[in-house]
């Protein structure tokens, strides 16, 4: 009987080790390898000209301090009495209004300074911890990332900045394939 309950309890204690040892090597390289597109989105200027280490948000490709002294504020949708709205609406102005009119989405904004998000300057495994830390991502676990990334119609406006600046150079539907892969996978995060 003894005997009975020692083998029980080693193979038990495989089984639940094999089920929390995380992916299989195979897995987790095809997942850092997926994020490589994944930072590439999330460094491109139109995602980190708003996910800034500061209050003010940058502009056009070359990431230049944004015009006009716009500032964070305190919801992260412009100082009080400039808010984001004011010159970016729900959508991109016509061509008519020229190549450097304010491009608009809806709920154009910042991220809140209590979780800034900031892909802006780091590292690949800084970024990807980044991603996943739930005090800097609004509070969302993998399943609520996806979504964000799919379906935010400010997500998707980096796809059709309008005017002269250019979209995220990876197709949308790719980059969330690769977001897909790495978030299956757990999200391991690059060594070095």
């Amino acid at each position: 009987m003894f005997r009975l309950s020692r083998i029980v309890a080693v193979v038990a204690a495989a089984v639940l080790a094999g089920c929390n040892s995380g992916p299989d090597p195979a897995q987790r390289q095809a997942a850092v390898e997926a994020f490589a597109t994944v930072q590439k989105v999330f460094q491109h200027p139109r995602c980190q000209n708003c996910h800034i280490p500061g209050d003010q948000p940058l502009q056009f490709d070359q990431g230049l301090p944004h015009a006009m002294g716009v500032a964070r504020g305190p919801t992260g949708h412009g100082a009080e009495g400039l808010p984001c709205s004011t010159c970016h609406g729900e959508a991109n102005a016509p061509d008519s209004y020229g190549p450097h009119a304010p491009p608009g989405a809806p709920h154009w904004a910042l991220p809140p300074p209590q979780q800034r998000m900031v892909t802006l300057g780091l590292s690949p495994p800084e970024l990807c911890r980044m991603i996943q830390d739930r005090n800097e991502n609004g509070g969302r676990d993998f399943a609520a990332l996806l979504k964000h990334v799919s379906e935010d119609k400010l997500v998707l406006w980096g796809w059709n900045p309008g005017g002269t600046r250019a979209p995220v150079s990876v197709p949308h539907a790719e980059f969330v394939a690769k977001f897909r892969t790495w978030a299956d996978a757990g999200g391991p995060c690059p060594t070095g």
